[in-house]
């Protein structure tokens, strides 16, 4: 196969906008070449005129007839160009266009038969395909009972081209109709897209910085607290501080270019820094073993587990914290389950009655899209975030307690 040698913006300035109006006077001249091409069936009136076997009076009559007709079958084929025509202005050029045909071949003879193609094609471009599919069999019919007048076998020989041209042009109707449609959907499909794509960025903003910040906050209070007694400790906290804001740096970089997938051991050893910094004890799983577990997967589970951290240190003024990430075997088949619960007064959105957070809201979207599910809710000794999502096979309990 060789390669087109036009780029696409090149080969498009030439290509015809199938289905749409055109935008300026060069693409209405192109289209019109493409028209113009198709008037071929006018030859046969056109050298009968200039043949002068017709009286002057009939042959100007002759003349000006074919101008109406041409004019008005232009005017179909133009007719969404600027303003659109209605249904019943097409329906009444049509029938003009018919009676026109008619009076032309009985008065200047069967050389004039040819019109009756413009009617046919005129009939499967403007008309609904329910009208479209019994006015073209008309036109045909209509043309054979002309014929009768003087050229039968001239409108025999033309009944077959009448009835094929006008069902082909219903069939290219179609084909403009799911033209624009298809183009239609692409435009939407490509909304969609951007839409999701600020709903991913905002997501991952909104975690990275939540916890980032909130980490932060609470260093900077310790090291606010530390600064008069323990200018040490004050000193160190404050080196935590410039190594949480340039990895949080680092962390919006890689999200804003799509490819960062936070890894669940790094969010456990993350977590065990922030809680310990908040005053909570943690009660956290071994190393977890994630063999043949999906990337996305893991993914899922690593945000949730950075938000449920960062509910606990910013909400629910607990003092402990249990972890456990377990496989489980469901009737849908084998899922990584992970828990977080504390022992606080509950994280954002825990009140009955109250509205989930954007945290939460955002991270049950992308659990559902990594096919996995979120519950959380006030528990009896206080708040618990459960997240589950698909595993490639199931495996025993993980938990730092050892409990499936």
């Amino acid at each position: 196969m060789t390669e087109d040698p036009l780029p696409d913006d090149a080969r498009a300035g030439w290509l015809v906008r199938t289905g749409q109006s055109p935008r300026n006077v060069r693409e209405a001249l192109r289209k019109a070449m493409w028209i113009v091409i198709w008037l071929v069936f006018l030859s046969s009136p056109v050298h009968d005129l200039a043949s002068g076997h017709h009286t002057p009076a009939a042959t100007a009559a002759g003349w000006l007839g074919l101008a109406a007709f041409v004019a008005i079958y232009l005017t179909l084929v133009f007719r969404n160009m600027g303003r659109a025509l209605n249904g019943p202005a097409v329906a009444a050029l049509v029938v003009a266009l018919g009676v026109l045909a008619v009076v032309l071949c009985l008065s200047l003879g069967p050389s004039w038969l040819g019109l009756f193609v413009y009617v046919s094609v005129a009939c499967g471009t403007t008309f609904p395909l329910r009208v479209a599919y019994w006015t073209i069999p008309l036109t045909a019919v209509t043309m054979l009972l002309v014929g009768l007048h003087g050229g039968e076998q001239d409108a025999r020989n033309l009944v077959l081209l009448v009835v094929l041209i006008g069902f082909a042009m219903t069939g290219v109707r179609q084909l403009v109709r799911t033209t624009v449609e298809l183009r239609k959907a692409r435009a939407t499909v490509a909304q969609l897209a951007a839409n999701e794509e600020r709903l991913r960025l905002a997501r991952d903003l909104h975690d990275l910085l939540g916890h980032s910040l909130s980490l932060i906050t609470l260093k900077s209070e310790l090291a606010g607290r530390m600064l008069p007694d323990h200018p040490e400790k004050a000193a160190q906290q404050v080196a935590d501080i410039e190594q949480v804001s340039r990895q949080a740096l680092v962390d919006v970089r890689e999200a804003v270019t799509g490819y960062r997938r936070p890894r669940l051991a790094g969010e456990l050893a993350g977590m065990q820094v922030a809680l310990t910094a908040a005053g909570v004890t943690a009660d956290l799983p071994a190393e977890p073993d994630l063999d043949g577990v999906p990337e996305e997967s893991e993914s899922a589970l690593a945000w949730a587990l950075r938000e449920a951290v960062t509910n606990v240190v910013r909400h629910s003024g607990a003092r402990r914290c249990v972890v456990e990430l377990v496989h489980r075997q469901t009737l849908d088949g084998p899922v990584l389950e992970l828990s977080v619960e504390d022992d606080g007064s509950g994280g954002s959105g825990s009140t009955p009655g109250s509205t989930p957070g954007n945290g939460l809201t955002g991270l049950a979207e992308r659990l559902e899209k990594a096919g996995g599910s979120l519950e959380a809710g006030r528990v009896r000794r206080g708040f618990r975030l459960v997240a589950r999502v698909p595993a490639a096979s199931a495996r025993g309990p993980l938990s730092a307690a050892g409990t499936p």
